[in-house]
């Protein structure tokens, strides 16, 4: 975006602003850009990684790994179609429109929408579970509702992290982003430290392979890599987007780096007995547990922010022209939380973490961090693309939707196990 293009014209909003304009809003720097995409992606993969290594195999690292270096690709790409329109796609569901018209719009964002929902339902469920654990001892009861202690808890917690569905300053954004990845780091470090001085045996041995289970670990790897839908966002609040392809290599090298060595930490450290959220095996009598407990149940609170930024930022832009912005942005973040207490319900009433989080990375991660991407620069590059290109590109493509397919059955087998278990 150069201040020469002098006009942008947006379909949407019917509203044209000058280029210069739209770079005075672009404020972060490469230090913010990398802080919002590592943030997105960092969280509950962490807590699954250990849990997914032990039932897939030791080798089925190189399947994360894999994951990791073709989610970087694809966000590069997804750098490259912005860079195509000149400006004026701004969004994920802009460069799905840029591709496939109407259509392309109408399908990225019902994904995006699905992605939305079913991570913060995950994030809530992995707060249901560690909450009574660190307040252990806490009893509440509210006589008009028959709710546990435990979703009572998990209710007044989303109610706190409610007021941050308000904020839209990507740099202010950052600030939570930068809080859930020291939160993140925290975690790891108490892993650590319980492997070093806990006291636990962890000789534990990780066999090579399990090959039925990869179609369901499949999609909690994927999970982990999840995040394309916030990067157009990252992308135009950069203040030189010609960073962008260096921002998703350090972010995803960051990322994907912590996520195998946690994996291995946890699973040599726990065996058959580790759960599917990490913070769950650790022995509760150590300090260090009670620690990663902590910033296991503060990190949902500082994700559900920037989850929420594409649907805040396209209903918006989808607003009438004659909306005040304060009419906007009250509009736009009431919707967000009657969206935000619908998760909190859902999340009370299927809270199977392993199961859900696996059939969201399956059914729809898979696509909108590795089929759409490549079959977008493919719509859109596919004049200027060779025979190679296109080729690895379809190739992507396939591979995406085989993994989804399979990880997408087997998750839903599991799913329904569990909710008749339940009943």
């Amino acid at each position: 975006m150069k201040a020469a293009n002098c006009v942008i014209c947006v379909e949407e909003s019917k509203v044209c602003a000058c280029a210069s304009e739209a770079n005075a809003k672009a404020t972060s720097s490469f230090t913010h850009s990398v802080i919002n995409m590592v943030g997105m992606l960092i969280g509950l993969g962490q807590l699954s990684a250990p849990y997914a290594l032990e039932n897939g195999g030791w080798s089925s690292a190189l399947l994360l790994i894999g994951f990791g270096i073709m989610c970087a690709y694809t966000a590069h790409i997804i750098g490259r179609c912005l860079d195509d329109d000149g400006g004026g796609s701004k969004s994920y569901q802009d460069i799905g429109e840029q591709a496939f018209g109407s259509k392309g719009r109408i399908v990225a964002s019902a994904f995006i929408y699905l992605e939305i929902f079913f991570a913060l339902v995950s994030y809530t469920i992995s707060l249901s579970d560690n909450l009574p654990l660190v307040l252990a001892g806490v009893h509440a009861h509210a006589p008009w509702l028959h709710l546990s202690t435990a979703q009572l808890l998990t209710a007044t917690a989303v109610l706190v992290a409610l007021p941050t569905l308000w904020l839209r300053d990507m740099s202010s954004i950052s600030f939570l982003s930068l809080g859930g990845i020291l939160m993140s780091l925290l975690m790891f470090a108490t892993v650590a430290w319980v492997a070093a001085f806990g006291g636990v045996e962890g000789s534990h041995e990780i066999p090579a392979l399990r090959v039925e289970m990869l179609p369901r670990i499949s999609g909690l790897y994927m999970f982990s890599f999840a995040g394309h839908i916030v990067f157009p966002n990252i992308y135009t609040a950069m203040k030189d987007p010609s960073k962008f392809t260096k921002v998703s290599i350090a972010s995803f090298a960051i990322v994907t780096l912590l996520y195998t060595a946690l994996a291995f930490m946890g699973a040599l450290l726990f065996g058959p007995a580790v759960r599917s959220q990490i913070t769950l095996s650790m022995p509760p009598r150590l300090g260090a547990t009670k620690v990663a407990l902590w910033a296991t149940v503060l990190t949902p609170m500082t994700k559900y922010a920037l989850e929420f930024a594409p649907f805040a930022t396209q209903l918006e832009r989808r607003l009438p022209p004659s909306m005040s912005s304060r009419a906007r942005r009250l509009l736009s973040g009431g919707v967000g939380s009657a969206l935000l207490l619908l998760i909190l319900a859902l999340a009370l009433v299927v809270p199977y973490f392993e199961d859900v989080l696996s059939l969201t990375g399956s059914l729809i991660s898979v696509a909108i961090s590795i089929i759409f991407p490549c079959a977008f620069y493919l719509r859109i590059y596919w004049a200027r693309s060779s025979r190679a290109s296109v080729a690895f590109h379809v190739g992507l493509i396939v591979f995406g939707a085989a993994i989804a397919g399979m990880g997408t059955v087997s998750s839903s087998q599991a799913l329904i196990r569990s909710i008749r278990r339940g009943h």
